[in-house]
């Protein structure tokens, strides 16, 4: 299943291309496609040779969220349990997917393609970065399921674009164009439709440069210090993670590399 949904691909040195694909249903999910997605994640993060990570759709939209006609049977409903109780075991599990997209040691570049929506709002939250083409457009569809957020959607977006437009976003679901997605901080930025690919790579590029240690514990520190009591606290991680990263072989690389104005060579060690 993963190879027909998910398609995994490397399309330079160190760095990971997970397509989603079905593009007859704009990259709705399938229940077995939730679990490609997860089986891939965790994959990526137990593989050293992966140093960025680009999740994109394939087709016209990048996701349109969970699909309603055809997404198979549910492996989390019960037939001993009730419908109220069943639909929490669901959503609990699938929410898996942006723990796991924030966990993952690897930084995420989403590069939507086309249109967002449903888990597909929350997949370009949960990434580190995200870019856009400029004909995307994101959707909050989720109130067709009677709530405007799930999946931590409420949780990361007034954390990208402030409480009160977050406010508006989720309770109105207004679509947001691009090139707005761009201004209000809900992406990165948006790009020419034919740029998006080689934008995606060209961050990817660039984070791949740097010791895989640093960047990972950087990107935790950048996450985990969201919610840090305080200044001193988030100092104090970041110190932590300074002194692993510093120790590591792949350190004093990056510093010969530098030097001798190279690219570097690392080895996870």
């Amino acid at each position: 299943m993963t190879a027909e949904t998910i398609l995994i691909d490397t399309p330079e040195d160190g760095v990971r291309r997970l397509t989603l694909n079905r593009p007859e249903a704009l990259n709705a999910f399938t229940w077995p496609m939730y679990q490609a997605l997860l089986d891939a994640l965790v994959a990526i993060g137990d593989d050293p040779s992966v140093r960025a990570v680009i999740l994109t759709g394939s087709g016209r939209g990048f996701c349109s969220g969970h699909d309603l006609r055809a997404a198979g049977v549910n492996p989390h409903a019960r037939e001993d349990r009730g419908r109220i109780y069943n639909n929490r075991q669901s959503v609990s599990a699938l929410g898996r997917i942006p723990i796991a997209m924030r966990g993952l040691p690897q930084p995420i570049i989403c590069a939507v393609n086309g249109v967002v929506a449903g888990v597909g709002y929350t997949l370009a939250l949960a990434s580190d970065m995200t870019i856009a083409a400029r004909s995307a457009k994101f959707v909050n569809t989720i109130h067709n399921a009677a709530t405007g957020a799930e999946l931590g959607l409420s949780y990361m977006m007034s954390r990208a674009v402030g409480s009160q437009r977050a406010a508006e976003l989720l309770l109105t679901a207004r679509p947001v164009p691009a090139d707005e997605a761009e201004r209000i901080g809900l992406i990165l930025r948006a790009v020419d439709d034919d740029r998006l690919m080689d934008e995606a790579l060209s961050i990817a590029r660039a984070v791949a440069a740097n010791v895989p240690m640093g960047i990972a514990l950087t990107k935790q520190s950048l996450w985990l210090n969201q919610s840090a009591g305080s200044l001193e606290a988030a100092i104090e991680l970041e110190a932590r993670a300074v002194q692993i990263a510093q120790s590591t072989a792949d350190a004093a690389e990056k510093r010969s590399a530098f030097i001798e104005k190279r690219a570097p060579r690392f080895t996870s060690e």
